[in-house]
C-alpha cells in the first residue's frame, strides 16, 4: 500500500534509488524526494502536512509542488502556479509582466488567490493546468474552443498571441569532454562516482575530463587526466565516436575512447572495477548509457 511504499522509499539506499531512477533526468528531483519522505516519516509519522508552511519546509518542494498537494490532495485554497498557469492567466487577465522572471510568480499567485474557488480549489488548479496544457497553448491557442474565451481580455484585445511576455534564455553553454572505457588484465571496467554535489551527483560514470581546446589532442588530455587520478597511463585506442546530449543549461560533446589499464586501481567506494554484468546495477546518467552501448557496439562490428 502507500504507507508501505513510503517505508520502503524513507528506508532504501539512495544507490537504488538513482539507479531506479536511471535515465528519467533531474535526479536532484529524485534524491529531494527522497529526503522528504524520510522527513515526512520522521517528523509527521508518514502523513504530509497540510499547513502551508510545513508542507514548504520539506526538501525540493517549492510553492506549485505546495499550492498542488494543499488544493488537490487536502482541498485548501491554494494557488498552483506553473508555466501553463501563468500563460493562461496573463492571457485571461492581460498581464504584461515577464513569466521569465521569478519575481513575477508572485504576481500570478496573488491573481489565483483573488479567483480562486474556496469550494472547490482542487478542481480549479486541474482546470487551469489542463487548459493550459490542452487549449491555451504556447503557440497557436485554440481560442474557439475555450471554455472561458468570454472572460478573456486578451482575446477581446486581439493579442492573445503576443502574451505571455517571456524572455529567452541564455544560450546554452557548449562543454567539450573525453571519456574512456577502460578494461583492466582481467576484463573489468573502470568507473568511478561522481561528486555528492553538483551536475547529476552521486551517480556513477567513465573517466571523464573537460577538455581545453588550445591545449593537447584529446586523446592525450584523457590520458593525462587518467595518470594524475590512477597513477598510470592507460593505452588509448583511436576514438570510438561521440555522444551529444543536452541539459537545460548545456550541451556535452563527449568524444568516446576505449582502452586498456596499464597497472592496478586501487578500487574504493568511488572507484570501482565492474564486469559488464555488474555494471547493469549502477545508476548511470544518459549520455554515458549512450556511451557503453557504443561501446558494445563498435566492440561487436
Amino acid at each position: 500500500n502507500f504507507y508501505s511504499s513510503k517505508l520502503t522509499l524513507a528506508s532504501a539506499d539512495e544507490d537504488k534509488v538513482l539507479k531506479a531512477w536511471e535515465g528519467l533526468g533531474y535526479y536532484s528531483r529524485v534524491r529531494n524526494l527522497q529526503s522528504a519522505v524520510r522527513e515526512v516519516h520522521q517528523r509527521y509519522g508518514g502523513k504530509v502536512p497540510d499547513s502551508p508552511e510545513e508542507i514548504a519546509s520539506l526538501k525540493g518542494v517549492g510553492p506549485y509542488t505546495a499550492g498542488a498537494i494543499l488544493s488537490i490532495a487536502y482541498g485548501k485554497p491554494e494557488p498552483a502556479v506553473d508555466g501553463n498557469v501563468m500563460r493562461v492567466l496573463s492571457r485571461i487577465l492581460l498581464i504584461s509582466e515577464d513569466i521569465a522572471r521569478p519575481a513575477s510568480r508572485k504576481i500570478f499567485e496573488s491573481a489565483v488567490k483573488e479567483i480562486i474557488s474556496h469550494d472547490h480549489p482542487s478542481f480549479f488548479n486541474q482546470a487551469l493546468m489542463e487548459l493550459g496544457a490542452l487549449i491555451c497553448t504556447p503557440t497557436s491557442p485554440s481560442c474557439l474552443l475555450c471554455p472561458v474565451r468570454d472572460h478573456c481580455q486578451a482575446f477581446h484585445e486581439g493579442v492573445q498571441k503576443e502574451l505571455p511576455i517571456k524572455t529567452k534564455k541564455k544560450k546554452q553553454k557548449n562543454v567539450q569532454l573525453a571519456a574512456g572505457i577502460f578494461k583492466d588484465s582481467q576484463g573489468k571496467i573502470l568507473i568511478r562516482k561522481r561528486p555528492e554535489t553538483g551536475l547529476l551527483a552521486n551517480l556513477w560514470e567513465f573517466p571523464t575530463v573537460e577538455l581545453n581546446l588550445e591545449f593537447k589532442r584529446q586523446r592525450e588530455q584523457l590520458s593525462d587526466h587518467f595518470k594524475d587520478l590512477y597513477g598510470s597511463f592507460p593505452k588509448i585506442n583511436d576514438t570510438i565516436g561521440e555522444i551529444d546530449h543536452v541539459f537545460s543549461h548545456l550541451k556535452w560533446n563527449i568524444h568516446v575512447f576505449c582502452g586498456n589499464i596499464q597497472a592496478e586501481i586501487q578500487e574504493t567506494p568511488y572507484v570501482k572495477l565492474v564486469t559488464e554484468t555488474e555494471l547493469q546495477e549502477y545508476a548511470f546518467p544518459v549520455p554515458y548509457l549512450k556511451m557503453f552501448q557504443q561501446y558494445l557496439e563498435f566492440t561487436k562490428a
